[in-house]
């Protein structure tokens, strides 16, 4: 919703509500505006400033790992720039981590001597805009308004597609084959819900792991974040709402997904986990009451299924053979085979290894056991570890 006549009227109005230092806490006054979408008017702010029309903008970052950080690095070269004086002022907000030395975006701030305030400390600057990337918290009310611009979201899909917490992920797991970043204005209460900015899309190279994607998604969002700067109250007004149809999910990913259900997954389905999560948790199976960690998982390809060996197997979900020529641990899924190429057992084996040393021995002592009794199985984690997982997880995913 656009909000008629003189814009920095309003915004003087709102100010005088809900004061000069806003804070997530509720106004004492009944008050209220909608959050901006569109850009000033030239009037003042609460401090008797002008509400800036044109770059050189004041901005606040809110971000924590990686994705983020390339758009921090983004707006600070920017803000080195003297001959585009695009950015003025470049201060940061991230959230506390229980690495001593912080998450991503923290690291680049104090390496780069910017401000930086850890959430749910914003500082007490005057800003133009405020940023948002991968941060993971709701932004109140009060705090949108303290922006005369509002804040920018840099999300890494085709909104309305995997709102939430982990879309690059979900991208992968899922098999999109085309994927984008989106430049959207933040609402309160509900995450990546507001108008879209801009939006680009990219395929999906093959085969990519989430990890990969990421660093290709970044920095597609950060230039475009940088050109919706250059023409931000244009761009404020030509924003579009998100369609209604089409809006799916992106919850983050808890550690029992990482756990394989042999019986339930096709082989497509496994791969495509592991090259979903496979860079933040190693995919789990159970083999003879110990738990193995799956490192290197490969596509099979129609040349070794076809071996008359393999063929002569009594295989049912979770049979593990060693396949001697391609020297991979052959596991069956719900369809088909899926290649391992290493495992964890205590420490790291190559599939050869594991068979020499594990798989081989087994059959020596068992020899007449029925292979349904070596085969890997699910994986149940006790509640307790599945809760102290899901932390550590979301630290890494968000």
């Amino acid at each position: 919703m656009r909000v008629a006549g003189g814009w920095a009227e309003v915004m003087l109005l709102v100010r005088r509500c809900w004061g000069p230092r806003l804070t997530g806490r509720r106004p004492c006054c009944s008050c209220r505006s909608p959050a901006p979408l569109g850009g000033s008017s030239g009037g003042k702010d609460s401090q008797g400033s002008r509400v800036r029309e044109k770059p050189p903008w004041r901005v606040l970052f809110l971000g924590t790992d990686h994705f983020a950080r390339e758009t921090l690095r983004a707006l600070h070269a920017a803000r080195d720039d003297k001959e585009e004086k695009l950015i003025e002022r470049l201060e940061v907000v991230t959230v506390p981590s229980p690495s001593p030395k912080g998450l991503p975006v923290k690291q680049y701030a104090e390496q780069s001597q910017l401000p930086v305030y850890e959430w749910p400390d914003v500082g007490s600057g005057e800003y133009d805009v405020g940023v948002v990337a991968s941060f993971g918290r709701l932004l109140s009310e009060a705090l949108i308004l303290k922006f005369p611009y509002g804040v920018l979201n840099v999300h890494p899909s085709c909104l309305p597609r995997w709102r939430g917490p982990a879309p690059i992920v979900h991208t992968v797991l899922h098999g999109d084959t085309i994927t984008g970043v989106t430049i959207m204005q933040v609402r309160p209460k509900r995450f990546d819900i507001g108008p879209i900015l801009k939006q680009e899309t990219i395929p999906v190279p093959s085969k990519s792991t989430s990890k990969e994607l990421e660093a290709v998604l970044s920095r597609l969002g950060a230039n475009m974040l940088i050109s919706v700067l250059k023409s931000l109250p244009e761009s404020l007004n030509k924003g579009r709402p998100q369609p209604a149809e089409g809006v799916t999910y992106a919850p983050k990913v808890s550690a029992d997904t990482s756990c394989v259900k042999w019986e339930e997954q096709t082989s497509e389905q496994v791969l495509r986990l592991h090259l979903a999560i496979g860079d933040i948790v190693p995919l789990q199976t159970l083999w003879l009451e110990n738990t193995i960690k799956l490192l290197d998982l490969v596509e099979v390809n129609n040349s070794i299924i076809a071996d008359p060996k393999l063929k002569g197997h009594t295989v049912t979900p979770g049979s593990v053979v060693y396949h001697r020529q391609s020297q991979m641990l052959l596991v069956h899924c719900k369809d088909g085979w899926i290649g391992v190429r290493s495992v964890m057992l205590k420490k790291t084996l190559t599939a050869t290894d594991f068979y020499n040393g594990y798989l081989h021995a087994w059959y020596q002592k068992n020899p007449h056991a029925h292979p349904s009794q070596c085969r890997f199985q699910t994986l149940r984690l006790p509640m307790k570890l599945h809760q102290k997982q899901v932390v550590a997880m979301q630290q890494c995913i968000k």
